[in-house]
């Protein structure tokens, strides 16, 4: 049985337990791992930052429309992680970036069912055509999770993620609207690998 999550919009205090989470060695060895100055990276904007930021300057961020943010609550209410659609409007396609910050909860289905939460807003709500993910090779779960979702691999990328001083290949997978739809119930039928 899968996990319960929904998406929400972003709040400071969720930016603030994101940069909390970066913080963790674990957590952001799977994600970008530290940058030059020593701090986590993120993709998007810098959470220890936004944290800090004016309401302006958070808004600015959080209500983008080319960038749609989302925190990943689960069934009982408790901020778990991060979603992050970056829209190609003319394209009609957005990449997908995904963050289950709660290290606990890893390898439970949360991811898997955040993904299709994600998917649904990309497919159903925004209407849009494809999404794709470029996942590097160190991050070996997320490349499973895609797999079973139904994304296809579309090419591998020379050395495309530096983390941690080093560079690493990645893999970019998509996966169209069509494709989603047929696999969406089943999906959600039976837990993932």
């Amino acid at each position: 049985m899968f996990p319960e999550v929904t998406l929400t919009g972003t709040t400071r205090e969720d930016v603030g337990r994101l940069a909390e989470w970066l913080n963790d060695a674990e957590v952001n060895a799977m994600w970008y791992g530290l940058g030059d100055d020593g701090k986590p990276l993120h993709t998007g904007y810098s959470p220890h930052e936004l944290f800090h930021a004016s309401d302006e300057e958070l808004g600015a961020v959080v209500e983008n429309e080319d960038r749609k943010i989302y925190s990943i609550y689960s069934q009982e209410g408790d901020h778990i992680g991060e979603g992050q659609l970056v829209v190609e409007w003319p394209l009609q396609e957005a990449q997908l970036f995904l963050l289950i910050g709660r290290k606990e909860l890893w390898h439970h289905h949360y991811g898997t069912v955040a993904m299709i939460r994600l998917l649904d807003q990309a497919f159903e709500t925004l209407g849009l055509h494809r999404v794709w993910v470029d996942v590097p090779e160190y991050n070996e779960p997320a490349l499973q999770i895609c797999r079973h979702l139904g994304f296809v691999l579309e090419g591998h990328l020379r050395k495309t993620h530096r983390k941690d001083g080093e560079w690493y290949d990645s893999s970019s997978m998509g996966l169209l609207a069509d494709e989603y739809a047929r696999r969406r119930d089943r999906l959600m039928g039976s837990p993932a690998p």
